[in-house]
């Protein structure tokens, strides 16, 4: 193939005004329909979707230490639904937040050092992490202006994963992989996320909205929670009652067992023996996925239209047409879908939502928002009935920790850019578990099995295509 005739197909696609979009939809169809696989092929071959069976039950692909979801109990040889449960190292999410709490204590820092070190801290060694922790908080010099200020992103997110990738370029030891580096590593990226991603938010702000450019820096003295607070808001004032409640719901995203997508993200990439800047970078990319990490702000839109079309927020049977009008994709965003109700796992309840919506109810109250914190209690009480009525389900349906989390950050007045991102800062504690367990238990590089379904077919020579 000539140079001469390349540049006479060039020439002549111009001519027709085939251009760089023409083409790439032409090629796009192309893809599509070469890369769709028959869905009656996954069950042929009896191939697990989603590393799940029907149930929702998940294919076991390793063994962890850290955190455990439970959500049946057997019964014979077979498992029936129950309330859902929690687990980090051991201890049930329940008891360690009714532990701190009936303490007065904020708990996220607690919850690193147990998810972490698999124990609970005694006075002493809580102390000496959370001045780790508050030592660690500050940014290199410039790199608020030259990372994050010079290139801001409309996705926080996307800002925040180029941000990690860039600290890469800060540590004189990056690839280092020894538990002790990576340690320090995971101990330096906890301490940073709350400032990365609230001066991503300012930057947004100031670049897109036009908005006062704020840069509030961080207390070393001051909790993960509080700093959050004190860094986004132009007064830094909270409440009491604001930091505990922020607080409790970066306990409760802190982790959620080794299945989530965004730690079995962690497990796969680290299993390559990449540095821990990458590892966290691609478990950012899976935690954006509107799947995992952005459920919570389609809840907030849901209910945004629900109380624009519910005239009687009291008036359950026109609450269930507006879910029923949901479910047959003829409401919100037409997906069928009732946002914060059903989770892979948990059928019965989901216990961080338990927890959260207790301390939502609190906060409505200091907000005079009663009435609106009353809808979610209604919607979560009849969503799942509804549900059941309308669809064959294989088990049970509950609402989830996105059904409640969603409306406290609107209390909190957190901008809906953030909401993701605060997730972020809660899970990484238990991204970097497992990153340490992989290093430490894996040995051997994650590479799951694809079987081709593609037709064979020989070779045609270029010039007889």
């Amino acid at each position: 193939m000539s140079i001469q005739h390349c540049d006479d197909v060039i020439a002549r696609a111009s001519r027709t005004e085939s251009t760089t979009d023409a083409l790439i939809a032409s090629w796009s169809q192309a893809a599509e329909a070469t890369s769709r696989v028959d869905a009656a092929l996954y069950a042929q071959y009896d191939v697990k979707r989603g590393l799940r069976d029907i149930s929702g039950k998940g294919v076991l692909a390793g063994l962890t230490q850290i955190g455990e979801v439970i959500a049946s109990v057997a019964d014979g040889d077979e498992f029936i639904p129950a309330p859902g449960q929690l687990i980090y190292r051991g201890i049930d999410i329940t008891q360690l937040v009714e532990g701190f709490t009936s303490d007065g204590r904020l708990g996220f820092e607690e919850t690193c050092y147990l998810l972490l070190f698999g124990n609970l801290p005694d006075e002493d060694e809580l102390c000496l992490f959370e001045a780790m922790l508050g030592s660690y908080r500050v940014l290199p010099k410039s790199f608020v202006h030259d990372a994050i200020l010079k290139m801001p992103g409309s996705d926080i997110m996307n800002v925040l994963a180029r941000s990690v990738l860039a600290l890469y370029s800060f540590d004189n030891r990056p690839d280092d992989i020894s538990v002790s580096n990576v340690l320090r590593q995971c101990l330096q990226l906890i301490a940073a996320f709350p400032a990365l991603t609230v001066y991503a938010y300012q930057a947004y702000l100031h670049h897109f909205a036009n908005k006062s450019l704020v840069i509030h820096s961080p207390v070393p003295e001051l909790s993960t929670a509080e700093n959050i607070l004190h860094m986004l808001r132009p007064d830094s004032s909270y409440s009491e009652l604001e930091a505990t409640v922020l607080d409790l719901a970066l306990v409760l995203h802190a982790e959620h067992g080794g299945g989530n997508n965004s730690s079995f993200t962690v497990h796969v990439v680290s299993s390559s023996g990449t540095d821990t800047y990458s590892a966290v970078a691609a478990a950012l990319g899976s935690l954006k996925g509107p799947r995992h990490g952005g459920a919570n702000i389609k809840t907030v839109h849901m209910f945004e239209e629900l109380k624009q079309q519910v005239h009687n927020w009291e008036d359950d049977l026109e609450i269930e047409q507006y879910l029923l009008r949901l479910l047959n994709k003829d409401a919100f965003d037409r997906s069928g879908l009732i946002y914060g109700v059903g989770h892979a796992v948990y059928s019965v309840s989901d216990p961080r939502a338990l927890i959260l919506k207790k301390y939502a109810e609190e906060l409505a109250k200091e907000k005079g928002l009663e009435e609106e914190f009353r809808l979610h209690a209604r919607v979560e009480e009849m969503a799942p009935e509804v549900i059941n009525r309308k669809r064959k389900i294989y088990k049970g349906v509950c609402v989830n920790v996105d059904f409640y989390s969603g409306f406290v950050y609107k209390m909190l007045n957190i901008p809906q850019e953030m909401y993701t991102p605060l997730f972020a800062i809660g899970r990484i504690v238990g991204w970097c578990a497992h990153r340490i367990e992989e290093i430490t238990s894996g040995g051997k590089i994650t590479r799951p099995a694809y079987k081709s379904v593609a037709p064979r077919r020989d070779y045609i020579a270029l010039g007889k295509r």
